[in-house]
């Protein structure tokens, strides 16, 4: 089971970002999927989730209105698009697949089994 997250790097406060996140090794699409991020000397904190259709998301209250989460079913994919990106938004950004099938969005580390390797998101001021 992999999940690769890709698509970050070094932008300036108020630019964009869209991060990927491609699954391989496993079952998919049956998954809620999430991003979380780590902060360097902060704990890992939840962004976003969206349910197994993508009828369904969940953003954390601080990139509410700024982060869209999607996926792509049949690419086996699900993207960050982040906008307004602020300093604050600086981290590593993982991916992570749910730990149950068909399962409930959740902003708890816990109820994901599988991650990504991470992405740096680094945003200037």
């Amino acid at each position: 089971v992999q999940l690769q997250a890709s698509g970050g790097g070094l932008v300036q406060a108020g630019d964009s970002l869209r991060l990927s996140c491609a699954a391989s090794g496993t079952p998919f699409n049956m998954y809620v999927i999430s991003w979380f991020r780590q902060a360097p000397g902060k704990e890992r904190e939840f962004v976003a989730a969206i349910t197994w259709t993508g009828s369904g998301t969940y953003y954390s209250d601080s990139v509410k209105g700024r982060f869209t989460i999607s996926r792509d079913n049949a690419k086996n994919t699900v993207a960050l698009q982040m906008n307004g990106l602020k300093p604050e938004d600086t981290a590593v950004y993982y991916c992570a697949r749910g730990t149950f099938p068909y399962g409930s969005l959740s902003n708890k580390a816990g109820t994901y089994t599988y991650w990504g390797q991470g992405t740096l998101v680094t945003v200037s001021s």
